[in-house]
């Protein structure tokens, strides 16, 4: 697609297209997993104050192949980060994303994963924090053919909106054309825990650290899924101080 996109399109309903047309056209990002192996990738989207990013990934895992992706979302005044992933027999995705948007950010993670071939799996977990007056949206869509039987696909969003101006948006999608598939969707949208909040406080943690600890362990399920632990302590570091940014 050359053009720049419009708000007809399902993909691009929530966008801010002012933004986006500065942003493109956008190159795809190729990530190929041969046959039997597992990779994993971080991508942490962090441009500068009042730029305009899209990152497009087309993802292809062949038969019997991993791949652990990981995004965090998080700067500039518009920013996107797009999957396109096709899962061959056997094969195995597992998506853990967070988005950390405040002040008037617009920021998104959109995702379709295809299932090609028999018995492939996916996961996926997406963490949502925003604040101010942001917008946060999540699209994913599965798509299963119809020689992908035995599937086992998930989806689970939550977000959590730290100041009434703030929006989060969420369309988990099933398309499925096969008839022996697990897959399942969920998505919530909240605010903190106030008896939670009371009960750190009771215990004489200051209410700003309370709100820190419960948003910081609401976001410590998209990074559960990185098996490195100096991989998974550098993400969670840098998710503490985008936090304390939005805060």
């Amino acid at each position: 697609m050359t053009a720049v996109p419009t708000r007809r399109l399902e993909d691009w309903r929530y966008s801010d297209i002012a933004q986006v047309a500065r942003a493109w056209p956008v190159a795809a990002e190729v990530v190929q997993v041969a046959a039997g192996t597992a990779e994993t990738r971080m991508v942490v989207q962090d441009a500068g104050p009042g730029s305009a990013t899209i990152r497009q990934f087309d993802v292809v895992i062949e038969a019997g192949g991993a791949l652990a992706f990981h995004i965090i979302n998080s700067g500039g005044a518009y920013g996107r980060v797009a999957l396109d992933v096709a899962l061959h027999a056997g094969a195995r995705f597992d998506l853990g994303g967070i988005i950390i948007a405040g002040g008037e950010q617009v920021l998104e993670i959109v995702t379709t994963v295809r299932h090609l071939g028999p018995g492939a799996v996916s996961k996926q977990v997406v963490r949502c924090v925003a604040g101010g007056t942001a917008t946060a949206t999540y699209l994913g869509k599965v798509a299963v053919a119809r020689a992908g039987q035995q599937t086992d696909a998930a989806q689970s969003f939550k977000a959590l909106l730290l100041d009434r101006g703030a929006t989060a948006n969420a369309k988990p999608e099933l398309e499925i054309f096969a008839d022996d598939v697990k897959c399942a969707h969920g998505a919530t949208v909240g605010e903190l825990d106030r008896n939670a909040l009371f009960y750190l406080e009771s215990r004489g943690v200051p209410p700003l650290a309370a709100q820190a600890l419960l948003t910081r362990a609401f976001l410590s399920d998209a990074l559960a899924g990185i098996g490195d632990d100096d991989a998974r302590e550098a993400a969670e570091a840098r998710v503490t101080a985008l936090l304390e940014a939005v805060a």
